[in-house]
């Protein structure tokens, strides 16, 4: 099977069918290395829904993806064979039964040994990816794009919601805590109790102002080296200012640019990553494409780090 991408210079970028970055659509068991899945759920929102129509309307801006990166001097295309496996089947009227199927399937895809990378969906569906991935590689490093610390309590007396993976995935020991690496952080937050968790688990939390005041370059000069043991990034899309991706459900003002998240992704050391997500893109609330056109380059960016390790 070929798994090089339709080229833009043989058939129109806007023309053609709509796949992530123009990828042959296959089986979890076709010959590739890195699957591309849709992940469309968004019942642990708690603001802002839309999030479920994000993996298709990616796939179509995805079309301006190409494959060589300036940064890392590589393209991802002649080092990774990828494949757009399609959507996991959720159930948009149950929780539990969506995160149950979101986990078989990955364990499946796990399975045939491969890496991935997952668009979301609202960010609770992270939490049974990393159950997948866990079982398959132990214990996770992660980085974790964000406004929120996703460390969060029950709401409405509900325990799964997309502010409380993270407190799940250490809780369950899904992650390494103190290889937990946040970015983007930003107030207000309901409670100073709110930041209990991450003190008293290590969880190295890293704000906006850390990059503003401290300087890009001092920031990415800080940046910790993920050599050891398997590592996983979650994207969450409000980890940007909303003047660069209004399309999602919690937007927070004073985030990051878009080029300051390239640059922190450009910078990253990681010698393992196994998989990979971007999550809360909700296209009702775009403007023009631009949440999920950040959307896209954030998939970039992982498939250059994943063609480089």
């Amino acid at each position: 099977m070929d798994f090089t991408p339709l080229s833009g210079r043989d058939m129109p970028r806007f023309a053609g069918l709509k796949t992530f970055f123009r990828l042959p659509v296959a089986p979890i068991e076709a010959a590739f290395d890195v699957g591309l899945v849709g992940v469309p759920f968004d019942g642990g929102a708690s603001y802002r829904p839309g999030s479920r129509f994000a993996p298709a309307r990616v796939r179509e801006v995805s079309s301006l993806g190409r494959g060589y990166h300036w940064t890392r001097a590589l393209n991802w295309v002649d080092r990774l064979k990828a494949a757009d496996v399609g959507d996991v089947a959720t159930v948009p009227v149950s929780g539990p039964e969506t995160y149950a199927r979101i986990e078989a399937w990955f364990d499946a895809l796990l399975a045939h040994d491969k890496r991935f990378i997952a668009v979301g969906g609202d960010h609770s569906t992270t939490l049974p990816i990393l159950r997948a991935a866990a079982k398959k590689h132990g214990r996770l490093n992660v980085v974790h794009f964000d406004a929120h610390l996703d460390t969060y309590p029950a709401a409405w007396g509900q325990e799964f919601h997309h502010g409380a993976f993270m407190r799940h995935a250490v809780e369950e020991g899904l992650v390494e805590p103190t290889r937990v690496l946040q970015i983007g952080i930003r107030g207000p937050l309901a409670g100073g109790e709110d930041l209990e968790f991450t003190r008293r688990h290590g969880i190295r939390v890293t704000t906006v102002d850390d990059i503003r005041i401290g300087g890009l370059e001092a920031f990415i000069a800080g940046l910790p080296v993920f050599d050891q043991g398997p590592t996983y990034i979650t994207f969450d899309i409000d980890c940007l200012d909303p003047a660069f991706a209004p399309g999602t459900g919690t937007p927070v003002p004073g985030g990051l640019t878009t080029y300051e998240t390239q640059r922190i992704l450009r910078a990253l050391k990681v010698s393992n990553l196994v998989g990979g997500d971007v999550m809360e893109v909700s296209p009702p609330y775009d403007v023009s494409d631009i949440t999920s056109l950040a959307a896209v380059d954030v998939m970039f960016e992982m498939l250059a780090l994943m063609a480089e390790g």
